[in-house]
């Protein structure tokens, strides 16, 4: 059993890490001022085959998953809130357009997608549906031609700044529950499309945007998939999407843990530093092991879904036990920092707020514990 990371994939990290002190770290206080993420990022990183997807031979292929959590991981250490707009654009974005996209819908936005000129994001959650995906209440009304779709998404992460996005709605109201819901690649430009960014506290400086649908038309080619299948497709999409968040979550515990660590060795207190008083020592110890737990699970994660297996399993663990760590690390870390951690432009600040989000993101803990029951049983 070969623990080492494939040596093309370390090559790519290095030159990874070279353009994020580039485009990124000199950048961060201003979009973290701004709350906001230029669109020029996401064409930087596809100029340089960094958004999960590449073209190969006039195809579209997605990239190793092993590779893309490794990549998830160490932008999510510098910055959880731009990660996740990164995710966003190739998890939940381009992934259920490659998986159920027609060929017609794949050629027209997949490859500018690739590039990072046009901007995707998936309509979902709603008041009354979160983790109950099934109970999305957004209508679609089938009309000569296409759909007319009313309702309202309520938490859309890159909403703000995306060009299309994903929809889940009731097409078949008189179906049975998990054949009533299918999914629409709406323009956002459209007639009867409005948005208001909320003013939320973690993830900065990604957006997250309500998204509201009054009498939108969208044409037939623009239904993504089956008629009827919008769940499946979803919940689908939510299993591919559990490997990456995995990796941005490991990333924030990796952040904060290296910031924690930095401080207890600096600051000294009752005449000796943090880091040489054995109870702090033994913290130290604790979540270095833990972490180092999480990442094989969650690069296993990644090496199952390569190889071409069920991953359903992996993908979940990897996300319950990330968030996990990074919950306690984040926390951890603050404490090492006193009062100032309290502070918005604290680096320390984000951490503890960021590893909350990622809880909420592809299902609760208790969702990803019901997942892995399920899969025990199976088994």
């Amino acid at each position: 059993m070969d623990f080492a990371i494939p040596e093309m994939v370390t090559k790519e990290l290095e030159q990874f890490k070279g353009f994020l002190r580039t485009h990124l770290e000199p950048h961060l206080a201003t979009w973290y001022k701004k709350e906001a993420i230029p669109r020029e990022l996401f064409q930087s990183m596809g100029q340089d085959g960094w958004l999960g997807f590449s073209q190969e031979n006039g195809h579209i292929v997605e990239q190793s998953a092993l590779r893309q959590t490794i990549l998830q991981e160490n932008l999510a250490k510098i910055s959880p809130g731009v990660a996740v707009a990164v995710l966003v654009q190739n998890s939940l974005g381009m992934v259920p357009l490659f998986l159920f996209g027609s060929e017609k819908q794949k050629q027209n936005h997949l490859p500018s997608a690739v590039r990072g000129e046009t901007l995707l994001c998936l309509g979902n959650t709603e008041h009354k549906a979160g983790s109950d995906v099934a109970n999305v209440r957004m209508q679609a009304e089938n009309v000569e031609g296409g759909w007319v779709l009313n309702g309202t998404k309520a938490y859309v992460t890159n909403g703000a700044i995306s060009d299309l996005a994903l929809v889940t709605a009731i097409s078949d109201p008189e179906a049975a529950r998990n054949r009533r819901l299918s999914m629409f690649l709406v323009d956002l430009s459209s007639p009867g499309v409005s948005r208001k960014k909320l003013n939320k506290r973690v993830w900065i400086p990604s957006d997250l945007t309500r998204l509201q649908f009054n009498n939108v038309f969208v044409p037939d080619e623009n239904l993504v998939g089956q008629r009827g299948k919008g769940l499946q497709q979803v919940l689908a999409t939510f299993t591919h999407s559990r490997i990456p968040i995995s990796g941005l979550t490991l990333g924030t515990a990796v952040g904060a843990f290296e910031a924690g660590l930095d401080r207890a060795k600096k600051r000294e207190i009752f005449g000796q530093k943090i880091a040489d008083f054995q109870a702090k020592s033994f913290e130290i110890a604790d979540f270095f092991t833990r972490i180092e737990a999480a990442r094989l699970l969650v690069l296993k994660a990644g090496w199952t879904k390569d190889q071409g297996k069920d991953f359903r399993m992996e993908a979940s663990m990897a996300k319950y036990l990330t968030v996990e760590i990074a919950r306690g690390v984040g926390l951890w870390a603050a404490d090492l920092f006193g009062a100032a951690s309290v502070m918005q432009d604290h680096p320390v600040h984000k951490f503890p707020l960021d590893a909350w989000a990622s809880s909420l993101g592809e299902g609760t803990q208790d969702v990803q514990k019901l997942i892995i029951f399920r899969e025990i049983m199976k088994r």
